[in-house]
């Protein structure tokens, strides 16, 4: 029996079929994704030291999805979106694009059904990422868009519409209804989690989405130094503000990993959102090293999880999105 039937042996042992979105293993890690399931903290443990008794597993994470309560609702309608997140900064150049993509295929590859929006509307950059620059949105009604399907995400962005030299001369109402007609007007179907990739800042456009969109948390984004974390705290407070969850900071471009000798140089400083992090009371979520093929695969079209799934980076973007899951699941 393999390791995949032993698990979901035990696993059904505890729960429907029908609640089982998914079973996963990654490096000795089980990731269980259960769906529209309410939290057993009894059964969960019992499950965990189950699946600890396996020796081909260490970890083990237990992940709760649920269907969103939509009534008297005046937030924008996602028909079929679960959960919302965000992943914002406190201001433009610190990766935060590639980090969303990224996230949005690792939360893919442990099973859960995943979408991604842009709402960076001035710079959008889903559309090279995914490798639909270029190629425009189809609607079979008229009325409503189909989603691109690209590295096993649904994913739409406005840059899909304009060229990629067009500039958006808009100011923040009219950028804001262009949001929401493409966020609600697009077949989703069934997603357990939307990723939207805010613009950078806390101007009109991250407000509006903030109090809009029925968010369930934001990650926020920062590099190393003092400039940006200081920037980073302004996002941090904004979301506060407006009642957003903060489900954590990620350290991207923390360190330059020298691939002749080894030697690790903080070029940006050392630790900086860690430490910001904890000086807030909030979670850290992971650094990220600065390292070209997160660049370079992200420009040709075919980001480092797609292309290096089982490498060291996409292995640092998945122990990120197993802890997003489990600040969803509290």
């Amino acid at each position: 029996m393999s390791i995949d039937e032993k698990m979901r042996h035990i696993v059904e042992n505890y729960f429907d079929t029908q609640q089982i979105e998914s079973i996963k293993i990654f490096n000795k890690r089980a990731i269980i994704t259960l769906i529209n399931t309410n939290e057993d903290d009894k059964k969960t443990q019992e499950l965990e030291e189950k699946l600890l008794d396996l020796p081909e597993v260490e970890k083990v994470s237990v992940i709760y999805t649920a269907e969103r309560d939509n009534k008297d609702d005046t937030h924008w309608h996602l028909s079929g979106v679960k959960k919302v997140i965000a992943v914002a900064s406190g201001k433009g150049g610190v990766g935060k694009s590639t980090t969303a993509v990224n996230i949005a295929i690792a939360l893919s590859h442990l099973g859960i059904k995943t979408a991604i929006f842009d709402a960076d509307i001035y710079g959008p950059s889903l559309p090279t990422m995914l490798g639909f620059e270029n190629i425009a949105p189809i609607s079979y009604d008229g009325k409503t868009f189909e989603p691109f399907e690209r590295q096993g995400l649904k994913a739409m962005s406005i840059g899909s519409m304009v060229g990629r030299d067009t500039p958006l001369i808009w100011r923040g109402p009219k950028a804001c209804g262009a949001l929401q007609q493409l966020l609600t007007e697009v077949n989703w179907g069934n997603i357990d989690i939307m990723v939207i990739d805010m613009p950078p800042g806390t101007g009109d456009i991250q407000i509006t989405l903030a109090q809009q969109v029925k968010m369930d948390g934001v990650v926020i984004v920062s590099t190393p130094q003092d400039i940006a974390l200081i920037d980073a705290i302004k996002g941090i407070n904004m979301f506060k503000k407006v009642e957003v969850p903060i489900l954590g900071i990620i350290e991207n471009m923390s360190y330059y990993l020298c691939p002749q000798c080894g030697h690790k140089e903080f070029i940006f400083g050392e630790h900086g959102a860690k430490q910001t992090a904890e000086r807030l009371g909030e979670v850290f979520l992971g650094e990220i090293p600065l390292d070209t093929c997160i660049r370079r695969y992200a420009d040709d079209g075919t980001p480092v999880t797609v292309l290096e799934p089982t490498g060291n980076l996409a292995e640092t973007y998945r122990e990120i999105a197993v802890k997003i899951m489990e600040r969803l699941s509290k």
